[in-house]
């Protein structure tokens, strides 16, 4: 075997090793980064030895994020069959342009596409690209959006005051692409949500209204499914109804929990999908791929090519577009991001990917389950979501969350909704078991006794 190769699955298994002993890497603060890891680099070559010494020492500081002690971001675990998708996408380094280039993997990112269109109920004129993540799914939702309002923009420049409408607790992303592509913005339209943490829906449409009376072009509404904070899912039936009537883009932006899709239990979630303009949702997320993996789709693939294909002769030298993906995406040079999720999906096949899904609102409820019977905690959060929100008994959120990260004990996030702080707790880690959660909250609450015994002592009083 290649010395390379050896050392390689050396690293690989100190890190898994590593996971296990220390879940939690050992806290660094920021400032102090450089003065407690060697990051430096040199005009000479390292020795050997040494240099794979360098590599441990990094390996051992930093985060990791798929440990059963993970739970600060919408992402978590490693998922094996992915893992191997990630690392022949890495030897085999196709770039997603041309037919020429990418070959038959081509092939792999149509068919799981296909395969989600066809799930959503769109039909044959459908299609979709992959994206590096989702602020960039978002992005092309809000380019398609704006040119199927008037194609011209591409050429001309936007000429019209436009308007997108998101609700206050979607992603930061729609603002922040709204600036990026000319619409502004101030022209985002926040609208307010129900105790739920879902879109008011009437409070939608008088927005449009009186947009459309003051000289506004409204092109697109944004949909969530799943929110960042309460895990949220805006009510897409009724949304597309109004988007309809005034002939507004529907975007749903599923990037945390869009992959209910797969799961017959629980896709009523995100009911009416089907009548949606387009759609994004991260296998990196709920199926645990490596990082990034988000697929963006819409009901129609004109408007693909309407947004982002541009002629290269020095580039596209077949004649089958539809083969070309370079035509169809934001990128050029583009990784094979598909291949990760299809060793999965070839692996488990739709119903693997639905046991999945399913597993990780069965972790929620274990984690509710134990809230509600435990009455020093307080649930902030609602059935059927995979974050799960709470207070224990008086302790500032931010400053437990903060502490447990700093002493290397559970990393675990915080949030806040309509004025009220918690810990938010997230289940999206499918390698995770029922024991792992009941785990948490006894290290929780054992770190709660040794770091808050005055405050306690308080609230027993």
């Amino acid at each position: 075997m290649d010395k390379t190769l050896k050392d390689f699955l050396s690293l690989a298994q100190l890190l898994l090793e590593n996971e296990k002993i220390s879940p939690v890497a050992k806290f660094i603060p920021a400032k102090e980064m450089f003065d407690r890891v060697d990051l430096s680099l040199h005009y000479n070559p390292m020795d050997e030895q040494e240099y794979y010494e360098k590599l441990k020492e990094l390996i051992n500081h930093s985060t990791k994020t798929s440990s059963n002690a993970f739970f600060n971001q919408l992402y978590g675990g490693r998922n094996e069959k992915a893992v191997l998708g990630e690392l022949l996408s890495v030897l085999l380094n196709n770039s997603m342009y041309t037919y020429k280039a990418a070959g038959i993997q081509v092939g792999v990112e149509k068919i799981t596409l296909r395969e989600v269109c066809n799930i959503i109920g769109w039909d044959e004129r459908s299609d979709g690209t992959y994206a590096s993540g989702g602020s960039m799914t978002n992005l092309m939702s809000m380019i398609t959006a704006r040119d199927a309002f008037r194609s011209s923009i591409r050429f001309n420049g936007i000429e019209d005051k436009l308007t997108v409408y998101t609700s206050v607790e979607s992603h930061f992303s729609i603002p922040k692409n709204a600036a990026f592509i000319g619409i502004g913005k101030k022209n985002v339209r926040l609208i307010p949500t129900n105790k739920k943490g879902e879109m008011d829906v009437a409070y939608l449409e008088k927005a449009i209204q009186k947009d459309m009376q003051s000289g506004f072009h409204p092109i697109m509404v944004n949909a969530t499914a799943g929110t960042t904070v309460l895990g949220a899912f805006d009510p897409v039936e009724a949304i597309s109804k109004i988007c309809k009537q005034y002939r507004i883009w529907l975007h749903v932006d599923g990037a945390y929990c869009g992959a209910v899709i797969f799961s017959k239990k629980y896709k009523y979630l995100i009911k009416g999908l089907e009548n949606a303009d387009s759609f994004s949702f991260n296998p990196h997320k709920m199926f645990g791929t490596p990082l990034t993996c988000s697929i963006y789709v819409v009901k129609n693939k004109e408007h693909l090519y309407n947004s982002f294909s541009v002629e290269a002769d020095y580039l596209f030298q077949t004649e089958e577009d539809e083969y070309n993906p370079g035509k169809t995406s934001l990128q050029c040079g583009r990784r094979n991001d598909a291949l990760k999720f299809w060793t999965l999906w070839k692996s488990v096949g739709t119903n693997g990917l639905e046991t999945i899904v399913d597993h990780e609102f069965e972790l929620a409820d274990t984690a509710r389950e134990y809230i509600r019977k435990h009455a020093d905690y307080t649930l902030y959060s609602f059935d059927h979501s995979i974050s799960i929100c709470f207070n224990y008994k008086n302790i500032p959120a931010k400053e437990i969350c903060e502490k447990l990260y700093q002493e290397a004990q559970l990393m675990v996030s915080y949030g806040s909704y309509q004025g009220q702080e918690f810990i938010r707790l997230v289940t999206i880690n499918g390698q995770n078991s029922s024991e792992d959660i009941l785990a948490f909250f006894e290290k929780f609450e054992a770190f709660a006794k040794k770091h808050y015994l005055n405050t306690l002592e308080k609230v027993h009083s």
